[in-house]
């Protein structure tokens, strides 16, 4: 039996439609970015090389350097930012400098000339050698430090001299505000034995002191001796400056009558003692507790006495009472030194009774592991004191419980036992005063 297959059927057939579908033409979406952006690249590229090769081998030199730093590149600016503003810095400072120097040289060139037209005509007046007031030197003697009215007076029953300090007029300005704290140290030289200061007045350079100080000294030593008469600057805690000074030959005095009259201040003399140091300390003093608190602060510039040009200075801190030596301490020895530090505190019992009558003697010594240990200097304060040294223990009790602290200048071991005078024999516990 035979199965007759019929053809496959074909698909409808459908006439063309009048609107067609668009055609459209795209590449893969990487193709074209691709190629723009690498064309452009190596345009750029070869535009810049071509255009200035030299800088662009400098800024990868550059960059090749930068990358070899191992730090950011912040801080390598920051480095190059710095080093730049130092260089400028220098060359501005040595402007400066240069400028001064200049400024000086025709100063000093100006001087010049006005000294030489002084020997043109020796009727030309100070005018022309004035020099401006910039250039006024310390050891001018045209500077004016003022004058002073003293008199003189000689009791030869008695073989005592005194000196009156009566007032002093137009000093020296030698604060910052225009002002001095001025004050007169009095002795006679050569013989030292006695140093007498009048109390400092604040902030003026019309002091009147009307004091008087009665030196003791034979008629064979009064013609041979010399007053001396200082006014200093008070300074509290710094070296006091001297203003100026007046020095009186005692033996072209007229001793039939008393001498007083006005003087000019002069320059002080550069030969003038030989300095002892300075020590600073501090006192306190509470009343109700009946403590007296010393503080060993420093000392400078001290007098060398080893072979070395150096010394082993210590302090000793004693309290006399009624001229009588009562209770004493010391520091510590600090080694091969003419500027020590201690700072170390000592307290007394003392009564308010017996703080009245109290002398405090501070001196520095020498310390010598072999032989006697030699006085380097040494000074006073209490009752009998003057100058500065009253003055300091007036501070101290006029504000109790609180420290006052000051600096001094050392004298002689000789100068002030024969100013204190202590007794020394001790007297029996019973016959104490206290």
């Amino acid at each position: 039996m035979f199965t007759t297959r019929s053809p496959p059927s074909s698909p409808p057939f459908h006439a063309p439609s009048s609107q067609a579908p668009p055609i459209t033409t795209s590449l893969p979406p990487t193709t074209r970015p691709v190629i723009i952006i690498s064309t452009t690249s190596a345009i750029s590229t070869q535009t810049n090389t071509t255009l200035n090769p030299v800088a662009a081998a400098a800024s990868n030199l550059i960059n090749d350097l930068l990358d070899k730093i191992p730090l950011p590149r912040w801080a390598i600016y920051t480095i190059f930012v710095g080093g730049a503003l130092l260089v400028l810095i220098c060359c501005l400072c040595i402007c400066i400098k240069c400028c001064i120097k200049d400024k000086k040289k025709k100063r000093q060139k100006k001087m010049d000339e006005k000294i030489n037209l002084k020997g043109v005509n020796g009727k030309t007046t100070t005018a022309l050698v004035q020099p401006d007031v910039v250039d006024v030197d310390y050891g001018s003697t045209k500077q004016q430090r003022g004058k002073l009215l003293y008199s003189l007076d000689y009791n030869a029953a008695q073989s005592e001299l005194t000196v009156g300090i009566k007032q002093a007029a137009s000093l020296k300005a030698m604060d910052l505000g225009g002002s001095s704290d001025p004050y007169v140290k009095v002795y006679t030289r050569p013989d030292k034995s006695r140093t007498c200061e009048t109390k400092v007045f604040r902030h003026t350079l019309n002091p009147i002191f009307n004091e008087q100080f009665n030196i003791p000294i034979s008629k064979s030593s009064l013609l041979q001796s010399t007053v001396v008469m200082q006014v200093f600057d008070f300074n509290r805690f710094s070296k006091h400056n001297i203003i100026g000074e007046i020095r009186v030959q005692l033996c072209n005095v007229d001793w039939n009558h008393v001498i007083e009259e006005w003087q000019d201040l002069a320059e002080p003399a550069k030969f003038e003692d030989e300095n002892l140091g300075e020590i600073c300390f501090s006192l306190r003093y509470v009343p109700t507790a009946g403590k007296l608190t010393v503080v060993i602060l420093e000392a400078k510039n001290l007098k060398s006495m080893d072979i070395g040009g150096s010394s082993d200075p210590y302090v000793k801190v004693q309290l006399a009472l009624d001229k009588r030596k009562w209770k004493k301490r010391k520091t510590s020895v600090k080694k091969k030194t003419l500027n020590p530090y201690y700072n170390e505190s000592f307290t007394f019992d003392a009564s308010f009774e017996q703080i009245q009558k109290v002398n405090l003697v501070i001196s520095v010594w020498d310390h010598d592991a072999v032989t006697r240990n030699d006085a380097m200097g040494k000074i006073f304060l209490g009752c009998d004191a003057s100058g500065n040294q009253l003055r300091h223990w007036a501070d101290m009790l006029s504000n109790p419980r609180r420290p006052v602290a000051q600096w001094h200048s050392l004298l002689s071991a000789e100068q002030v036992n024969a100013t204190l005078t202590l007794k020394k024999k001790i007297p029996l516990a019973n016959k104490l005063p206290f």
